[in-house]
């Protein structure tokens, strides 16, 4: 029986080579999910033993490989992180621009994210370096979000097939609210900044949602969704989300910092977002937007 499942995702036409050199490691055939784009190829190895086989088959071609067991591969609850992630930027950055500190405050969120620094301390210092920003700042920030490509396909896919899309960010609620609205996500959580008098104090509001916060996220949307972990897929590129990716039935490191990647159940470094639907079994007709 082919109980495990190998999917190749590029982020364009991927080699024919390619397909005919894992067709011939593996003894299978593929099946097209989206011609040239993704495919699986069934087999009878075991996860770790078509892992390696096919890693080593591939090299350094420019293709994602996921491989996983075939049953239960499509999931009923996504968990996603939101900066880097479902949108491309990182929004404290951007507040740093109103204060001239981007380059400060970004080099600080770039060692927090390799997990170089405690998350709630640097959460903390960068907003402290903030205090006294008017709050129209926010807005200004959110016109600069740039959507992740496969952000919105992800998102209504999974909806219209019945599971429940959640936001949970190491960010600001006033942004995950606002992305929640846009992408069409069942639930967000993030963290809160402290206003006074129409400005930032620079402080956050407690509790702060790290890394032990978000898998505790997942754990709760998962009993309250009345799903077990295994029926999960999480997303995510920094240290504060290894714990999630650890717990779900599949955790994803999308173009993810080194420390995640290597930790992670799957990585995506070449395609878009539409890469998790790949992973579950979607097919490119089944995709929504």
């Amino acid at each position: 029986m082919r109980n495990t499942v190998v999917t190749l995702i590029g982020a364009t036409e991927i080699n024919a080579e390619c397909v005919n050199t894992v067709e011939l490691a593996l003894e299978t055939s593929v099946e097209w999910l989206a011609d040239g784009i993704a495919c699986d190829a069934p087999t009878t190895r075991s996860v770790r033993e078509a892992e390696k086989i096919v890693r080593a088959a591939l090299q350094n071609a420019p293709v994602d490989v996921v491989v996983q067991p075939a049953k239960g591969r499509r999931k009923r609850l996504l968990v996603a992180d939101m900066e880097s992630t479902i949108i491309e930027n990182e929004m404290l950055d951007e507040l740093a621009d109103e204060l001239g500190l981007r380059e400060e405050i970004a080099a600080i969120t770039a060692r927090a994210m390799r997990g170089e620094l405690d998350f709630e301390g640097a959460i903390r210092q960068r907003i402290q370096m903030l205090a006294g920003l008017e709050g129209a700042a926010l807005a200004r920030s959110e016109a600069k979000i740039r959507i992740m490509p496969g952000a919105p396909e992800l998102v209504a896919t999974m909806r219209a097939h019945g599971a429940y899309c959640a936001l949970v960010s190491g960010g600001f609620e006033y942004y995950t609210a606002k992305i929640r609205e846009r992408l069409g996500f069942d639930y967000d959580q993030a963290n809160r900044l402290e206003f006074r008098d129409g400005a930032l104090t620079g402080e956050v509001l407690s509790p702060i949602l790290g890394r032990d916060a978000k898998r505790a996220a997942l754990e709760r949307l998962a009993r309250q969704q009345g799903r077990t972990v295994t029926e999960t897929i999480t997303v995510g590129d920094g240290a504060n989300d290894l714990d999630m990716l650890a717990a779900a039935g599949i955790g994803v490191a999308y173009h993810a910092k080194p420390v995640v990647a290597e930790a992670a159940t799957a990585r995506i470094d070449h395609g878009d977002l539409t890469a998790l639907l790949y992973i579950q079994g979607y097919r490119r007709a089944e995709f929504r937007s």
